[in-house]
């Protein structure tokens, strides 16, 4: 059970409490909602193009902090929306190769507060054996970079990084188009702020799942999150984010067993490669008119 507890009382509890995480959560209590608000207000002067000049108030997204504790230890500090923090967390040890599936979490508790995330693995000593351990997110490792000593002597390619070729899925091509379709419909939280990514998650052109984060690499682990935490089998899905797709964005999708990531935006070059090495089907430049097959 993923539970939201008081900050003070969040490591005894979650340590005794939370057994089955997998059960259904308490939810978000109304205070924490209020505490989490995703966007804000602030009044600005607008200088327009023939002088003048008006005051006028405009929305500002709220750029939120978790603190993420593996096994009692300090592994991560997350900059992100305040909106899914277990989504958030639960899909960020997976796509960072901390763990390798959901069952080797024991329990997930957010505190009320949202500024603090308590993680209990089932099997401590399993993480030396991490594709990215713990020693090396607390030497820095806190954001979703591959890190440069990992990466091979090219720089960005998969050398060093524990990764599984994608089993391949056949996919229509107006299941991505009805994505594309839904980005331009708008979102949210980007409608009101310009300042925001998207990600989706469909199987078989139904989308089971949209959220908006200030970064696309939250959004996309927020999707995975919500993937693991209802059991919906990612090797049966296409992901489709707002961003661009570098390569650290090619390996999230990787590691998670996604087998098809579009986006409206484009990949790199180093991203293009590391998708054709493993199988992993890359659709760019996807929007309500066309698509771009990069990576089969």
């Amino acid at each position: 059970m993923i539970m939201y507890i008081e900050e003070k009382y969040m490591k005894r509890a979650c340590l005794s409490a939370c057994p089955n995480w997998f059960d259904e959560g308490t939810g978000l209590s109304s205070a924490m909602c209020k505490k989490l608000e995703p966007v804000r207000y602030e009044k600005a002067r607008e200088v327009l193009r023939d002088g003048s000049v008006r005051e006028n108030e405009f929305a500002i997204p709220v750029e939120h902090s978790i603190m993420v504790h593996v096994n009692g230890r300090e592994v991560m500090e997350i900059s992100c929306t305040g909106q899914y923090l277990a989504e958030l967390v639960l899909g960020r040890l997976l796509t960072a190769g901390i763990i390798e599936s959901a069952d080797e979490v024991e329990s997930i508790c957010i505190s009320e507060s949202g500024e603090a995330g308590e993680v209990n693995l089932r099997e401590p000593g399993g993480l030396r054996h991490s594709a990215v351990s713990l020693a090396e997110l607390e030497n820095g490792v806190k954001s979703c970079r591959v890190p440069e000593e990992r990466s091979g002597p090219r720089g960005v390619m998969g050398e060093g990084l524990r990764l599984s070729p994608v089993e391949p899925m056949k996919w229509e091509k107006e299941w991505v188009f009805a994505l594309a379709d839904r980005l331009a419909e708008g979102m949210p939280l980007h409608q009101e702020t310009f300042a925001v990514h998207s990600c989706f998650l469909s199987m078989r052109g139904e989308i089971l799942f949209t959220c908006e984060d200030i970064g696309r690499h939250n959004a996309f682990d927020k999707v995975i999150g919500y993937a693991l935490r209802n059991q919906v089998d990612l090797g049966q899905c296409i992901v489709y984010s707002s961003g661009r797709i570098p390569v650290d964005m090619a390996v999230k999708a990787i590691r998670a067993g996604v087998p098809i990531l579009a986006a409206k935006a484009v990949p790199t070059y180093e991203a293009v490669r590391l998708a054709k090495e493993y199988g992993l089907t890359l659709v760019c430049s996807a929007r309500r008119d066309m698509m771009r097959v990069c990576a089969l």
